[in-house]
Formats: C-alpha cells, structure tokens, sequence
C-alpha cells in the first residue's frame, strides 16, 4: 500500500529526512503538491543560493540540478539516501512526487507530516518551491 504525504507546508529538509528513512524501512511513498513545499531563510538569499547550484551545474558540465519543483524534491531525498548502493536504489524507487495531486490519488487519505511543518515564520522567511522554480524559469 502507498502512503500518500500533502507535502503543503512542510519544511523540504525536515521532510526529505522523514521520507528517506522511511522509504529505507521498506514504505511505498507518494508526496503530492510538492510546488507548496517551504524552503526556510531569506528570500534574496534562498533564490541566490538556488540560482548559483544551477548555474554551477550548466557552467561546468554538471552536476546537473532540477528546477521543477517535484524533481527539486526528489534530488533533495536521493541526497539523504545511499542511492548508488542496492538498499538505497531500491528505496529512492519507492518514492513518487507529483506537482499537485495526480487523478489516481485524488479522494484518497493523505497524512501530513506534524514534525516537519513550520513553526512560527512571517512570510518573509520562507520561500515555496512554486517560488523558486519560477525564479530558476521552469515551466510545470
């Protein structure tokens, strides 16, 4: 069975953390709305900081880096996980993110991970992935 996380409002590393162990534990996982997931600090600075990995990776060959927000996500959870070994290849295969909820999962339950929402941040000290993906020129 898949367990089906609305990522709205979730911090992207807290998250990240949560799903990739979880997924090492054997759980089929499937996050929707991944475009509203938070990404905590300054805006100027966030976008900076995004801006520089992308251009880093197009400059020198690589490494390559996602501007769409669900594969955005996805690299942020492979980066937690031993991807290159069998155990974590086989665990990142277990984890779908999608850009809204996809049709086959509209009406089912979602959870919603509590330890990785936000606390207490005024507008000005996050950033949604919808944000920065805009700012990087994706088109989802």
């Amino acid at each position: 069975m898949v367990t089906i996380i609305d990522a709205s409002g979730l911090l992207l590393g807290r998250m990240a953390s949560i799903v990739a162990k979880r997924s090492l534990d054997g759980e089929e996982i499937a996050i929707v709305n991944a475009e509203k997931v938070i990404v905590s600090g300054n805006r100027a600075r966030v976008l900076g900081h995004y801006d520089q990995k992308r251009k880093r990776g197009s400059r020198e060959g690589g490494p390559f880096f996602p501007r769409r927000p669900d594969h955005i996500v996805k690299r942020t959870i492979r980066g937690m996980l031993p991807y290159k070994r069998e155990r974590g290849a086989a665990a990142f295969k277990n984890i779908k993110v999608y850009v809204g909820v996809p049709y086959e999962l509209a009406g089912q339950e979602t959870e919603s991970l509590e330890t990785a929402h936000i606390d207490r941040l005024s507008s000005s000290q996050y950033v949604t992935l919808a944000a920065i993906s805009t700012y990087l020129g994706a088109k989802f």
